[in-house]
């Protein structure tokens, strides 16, 4: 991590040569915490970019939802309101189907398939954020996802009836189809939410899981790996059109680090984060075989719903996937 961290400040150091006069500030809303690793590959690429440009763009991080709620960002940065912003990109997925494409159940479950699904997928993502007047900067996987949950669970009949915190249609569809009861949770809000018995359930990552403490509420993580879905950082495409030639370099170089540096980290944590939750007093270990095989059933579903909802480009999609395989 050393070598990463000097790899930014040696590209920012270098850029900034030629630093202009005038500065501009960007303040950047995110929805995690400070602490988590999305949030801290994004202040070392605001470090980056502002010390590249010689300070001619400043990026200010707001971690927690402190500027903007997670489900506000998006929009905030299509209309101006803050110039540079991430968000969850299934968190859109309400909007158009193509933005789920990493929370299809079972497809990529590795950290090697999800990069073969984000090279196919990225195109239509791009494009599709540029019509919204968007402009993709990097994207970065959290670790698969496994299921929280209270009480032992062994298979979906368990399931019925349990108060699941949702963060997307994807999430929401798994609830329903197991019998669960959805509620919209942000990721700044879930400690109070199982502290105050709101939700007693979600399916994340371990990193979320660690980040917030969930041991003191949950006691039961299921390795599941069910999808690995991913984070990205956009800019306004009006602001990013106003940036000048050097400063757009400087900015996507950034980028590329920060890409890089975020599925290192996301990789690395993956095992911490685990034993983390095992330290809290968790039960970490893998679903039942029963189990298991019930939500491959479900993940048949809803990837069928999804590849009618995303059409023939979303089938291109897992096609492109498939024959990388």
């Amino acid at each position: 991590m050393k070598i990463l961290t000097s790899l930014l400040a040696a590209t920012a150091l270098t850029a900034a040569a030629t630093a202009p006069a005038m500065a501009e500030k960007w303040d950047m809303p995110m929805a995690y915490s400070a602490s988590n690793f999305h949030s801290a590959t994004g202040a070392e690429f605001a470090k980056c970019v502002t010390t590249g440009t010689g300070g001619e763009v400043e990026i200010v991080t707001h971690p927690s939802g402190s500027l903007f709620k997670g489900a506000d960002i998006k929009r905030a940065i299509q209309t101006g309101q803050a110039p540079i912003g991430e968000r969850l990109l299934s968190g859109h997925q309400n909007e158009n189907a193509l933005f789920g494409f990493d929370s299809i159940p079972f497809l990529a479950t590795s950290f090697d398939d999800s990069a073969k699904l984000w090279e196919a997928a990225r195109p239509s993502i791009e494009n599709l954020l540029a019509e919204q007047n968007l402009t993709l900067l990097y994207a970065v996987p959290w670790p698969p996802q496994g299921l929280y949950f209270k009480d032992e669970v062994n298979s979906v009949a368990d399931m019925e009836g349990i108060k699941f915190r949702s963060y997307n249609n994807a999430t929401s569809r798994l609830a329903e189809l197991t019998g669960m009861l959805p509620v919209t949770i942000e990721a700044a809000e879930i400690s109070q939410a199982f502290a105050t018995g709101v939700a007693d359930s979600m399916v994340s990552s371990g990193s979320t899981g660690y980040d917030r403490k969930v041991w003191e509420s949950l006691n039961y993580f299921y390795e599941v790996d069910a999808w690995l879905p991913r984070n990205y950082v956009m800019v306004n495409s009006d602001i990013w059109a106003g940036v000048s030639d050097a400063n757009k370099n400087v900015i996507k170089g950034c980028a590329e680090l920060a890409e890089y540096a975020g599925n290192w980290r996301a990789k690395e944590y993956t095992g911490f984060t685990l034993q983390g939750l095992r330290d809290g007093g968790m039960t970490v270990g893998p679903a039942s075989e029963q189990m298991t095989n019930e939500l491959k059933e479900i993940g048949v579903t809803m990837t069928n719903e999804w590849l009618e909802a995303a059409g023939d480009e979303g089938k291109a999609i897992v096609d492109a996937f498939n024959s990388s395989q």
